[in-house]
């Protein structure tokens, strides 16, 4: 019995569909909770499949496809966030879900587009496409106050050789690297399948270049990664260090604000605080908002905090909402303080720079004034300055509060103004018992490798952890546990390619994008 020409076309399109979304599947799948590693080397290659030999518009439309069912399954923890924490119903929670993930699955659409018109000649994918997904993760970090969640290089946070090339090209270098290896599997796919690219077939000696340059790159970056991680392991060495302590208070959200709980959670960060103590820490770090009010301005709690440490005799960092009061306003702050052991006054502040678009205020509100925030307990938040650091005596600290930590940028600024090493606190029970706990916790790896410094996390409800200067992951809490970790971490002053200079990888592969594109409109008039 012979197929029909029609049925033979539906099930091709019906095999495309399936395999672009088991590509997008297998990217998420390489990330936490899942997070197999293994599965970022070839979860492009269904995608890069379906572009085999199409017109561009199907080419925007798979990668489409592929984006919405990548970002839908990475970053699902929007519902219960939404619906849980921030009171708003299911369905608009899922709407907003699927909006958001449709916004982001703009950006592979276009890496799709752009690959499948720029790139004729299969041989050219190798470094093509490694340039393309960078530019457009770049795109996705800075458009829109940027949301850089998870890029490709992620999901190889475990696997330290390879991730020690960050100090110079950050996290986009290994992002350029991964795509690198799916396209070498994709080019093997093509050679043993007879199947073309673009009408063009590839000869064997075109991929035994293609995967000689591959082979070449990864193996230079893997033995650059064993030779860093012993300099800077000797390095650690030597160097000064300071025993410092998380408190995960494991505060539940329904709770966190409720005024008749305040007490409860102050005393339950002063007890965990006062037997960590025992171990003669030099800090102890509190969470993002720990406490929950007004620190300062509410006398009787403020009181009841400075009380219950003082036994300890050490320096803390604590945070709290925080204002200042300005002529013709008053401006809100996510604020984090440091006291020093045995004084009341406050001797340092950090306020948070980077907020949280519809958490911590309302873009664009004078046009959009309808749109509410899930922060409720206070006003609209005032950023602080990016890239100030908390002053601890003669030293600096690096402060990032709470997603601060994704954007690394920021943990770049602080170290460049002399952070001795980095704190990141955060309060992560808006995430609930979903995935992004631990996706969260997995950016910290990168913002410790790309600038060599230590990182202490202190999480209200978990991750609460430690990450040492090669990514290394000393210590990390469970979930929704009361924990307290002491770790005695460095105090480095590497200066990083990536701290000097920054995104400067990430720009070339940018210019590398926009000149093919342009070339080639020019090309094809």
């Amino acid at each position: 019995m012979y197929l029909s020409s029609v049925e033979k076309n539906r099930n091709k399109a019906i095999v495309k569909y399936a395999g672009v979304v088991c590509s997008g599947l297998m990217l998420t799948a390489s990330f936490p909770n899942l997070g197999s590693p293994l599965i970022a080397w070839f979860a492009l290659v269904p995608l890069m499949a379906a572009l085999r030999n199409c017109s561009l518009l199907d080419s925007l439309r798979w990668g489409y496809l592929f984006g919405i069912t990548h970002f839908i399954t990475l970053i699902y923890w929007i519902i219960p966030c939404l619906k849980t924490y921030g009171m708003i119903p299911l369905y608009l929670s899922l709407i907003v879900l699927i909006l958001f993930a449709a916004y982001l699955a703009l950006f592979i659409a276009g890496f799709a587009a752009a690959v499948n018109w720029v790139c004729k000649d299969a041989k050219l994918l190798i470094f093509i496409a490694p340039a393309f997904w960078v530019a457009i993760e770049y795109a996705r970090a800075h458009l829109f106050t940027g949301f850089p969640w998870e890029l490709l290089g992620y999901s190889q946070f475990r696997v330290l050789p390879l991730i020690q090339v960050a100090d110079a090209l950050g996290v986009y270098g290994v992002s350029f690297l991964v795509v690198m290896g799916n396209i070498s599997v994709f080019l093997i796919y093509l050679s043993l399948s007879g199947r073309s690219w673009n009408g063009n077939r590839l000869e064997k000696k075109q991929i035994v270049i293609s995967l000689s340059c591959f082979f070449i790159i990864l193996t230079g970056v893997w033995g650059y990664g064993v030779w860093r991680m012993g300099i800077i392991e000797k390095a650690v060495a030597v160097s000064p260090s300071k025993r410092i302590s998380v408190i995960q208070g494991n505060i539940s959200q329904q709770m966190k604000w409720d005024p008749a709980f305040q007490t409860t959670t102050i005393d339950r960060y002063i007890a965990l605080s006062r037997k960590e103590a025992e171990t003669d820490p030099h800090l102890i770090v509190w969470p993002e908002t720990a406490m929950p009010f007004y620190f300062g301005y509410n006398l009787p709690l403020t009181n009841r905090v400075l009380r219950g440490i003082q036994p300890t005799q050490t320096d803390y960092i604590i945070s709290s909402p925080g204002f200042d009061r300005k002529e013709d306003r008053v401006e809100y702050r996510n604020r984090a303080f440091i006291l020093k052991a045995g004084q009341r006054n406050i001797a340092d502040t950090y306020d948070k720079a980077h907020l949280v678009p519809f958490g911590e205020y309302v873009p664009l509100k004078k046009w959009l004034p309808f749109l509410g925030k899930l922060v409720a307990q206070v006003g609209d938040f005032s950023a602080g300055e990016k890239g100030a650091n908390l002053k601890w005596g003669e030293h600096r600290i690096g402060m990032l509060i709470c997603y601060e930590l994704i954007f690394p940028y920021l943990s770049r600024e602080a170290t460049r103004n002399r952070a001795d090493f980095l704190v990141n606190i955060t309060n992560d029970a808006w995430y609930g018992r979903t995935s992004a706990p631990f996706q969260h916790f997995s950016m910290a790896v990168f913002r410790a490798v790309e600038n060599r410094r230590a990182l202490a996390r202190a999480a209200n409800t978990g991750i609460s952890g430690f990450v040492d200067p090669t990514g290394k992951i000393m210590a990390a809490s469970p979930i929704f546990e009361k924990a307290a970790l002491t770790a005695e971490i460095p105090l480095m002053h590497v200066a990083t390619l990536y701290s000097r200079f920054g995104d400067w990888f990430s720009l070339i592969c940018v210019i590398i994008f926009l000149a093919t594109v342009i070339l080639r409109f020019f090309y094809k008039r």
